[in-house]
């Protein structure tokens, strides 16, 4: 049967059926006081409530926060086709943007015409930071793992010996929508130095 023969309620129930799957994707990063690592599913819970306590601090005061939760939403789900890749693997990262591309077709495809297209518009949006709400988004998906990085004493990543300098440098622009996030960003990135959690070289 053609998909646009399925009627839309179906469609949309089969998307929701097929994005239970970001709950197996897992995470380099840990859950806090566990030995589990995060899910793409939770990390997507976590910033999207980010976005939500947070939303005062975005340097742009007319920012459209359902929009930004939205993009948050929805912006890790290509990564069950695709895999979570891990942000400081060179190698890894080569292919990323082509292999997102493909499964975004596919899972938002799911969806009716309209509704995959205002989702595969979002989240283009997001991946290209091309509007204010895109780089607020943005900004909390970079910021967070940061946050669990120290709060889980850098269980998941000490092991890859990263250093600060490279964090800082692959954060930056978090400071294009909050430098005052930005600043705090900054700060944690330096206290978990001290902690060893990267190195200083």
């Amino acid at each position: 049967m053609e998909t646009n023969d399925i009627p839309d309620l179906e469609r949309r129930m089969q998307f929701l059926t097929e994005v239970e799957k970001l709950k197996t994707v897992y995470r380099q990063n840990m859950t806090v006081g566990s030995e589990r690592h995060e899910n793409s599913a939770e990390h997507s819970w976590h910033v999207a409530l980010m976005a939500l306590v947070l939303g005062g601090h975005a340097g742009d005061s007319g920012l459209d926060l359902l929009t930004v939760i939205t993009m948050l939403l929805i912006h890790d789900i290509v990564e069950i086709d695709a895999g979570d890749t891990f942000l400081y693997d060179d190698e890894a990262n080569v292919d990323r943007n082509e292999r997102e591309e493909r499964a975004a077709a596919r899972l938002f495809g799911l969806l009716p015409d309209e509704q995959r297209d205002t989702m595969v518009a979002l989240w283009r949006e997001f991946e290209a930071r091309s509007t204010p709400e895109a780089r607020f988004a943005a900004a909390l998906d970079g910021m967070q793992p940061v946050l669990n990085h120290y709060c889980t004493d850098g269980t998941g990543v000490r092991k890859y010996r990263i250093p600060a300098a490279r964090v800082i440098e692959k954060k930056r622009y978090i400071a294009d929508a909050s430098p005052e996030l930005w600043r705090y960003t900054e700060d944690i990135i330096r206290r978990s130095t001290e902690k060893g959690l990267y190195t200083d070289e």
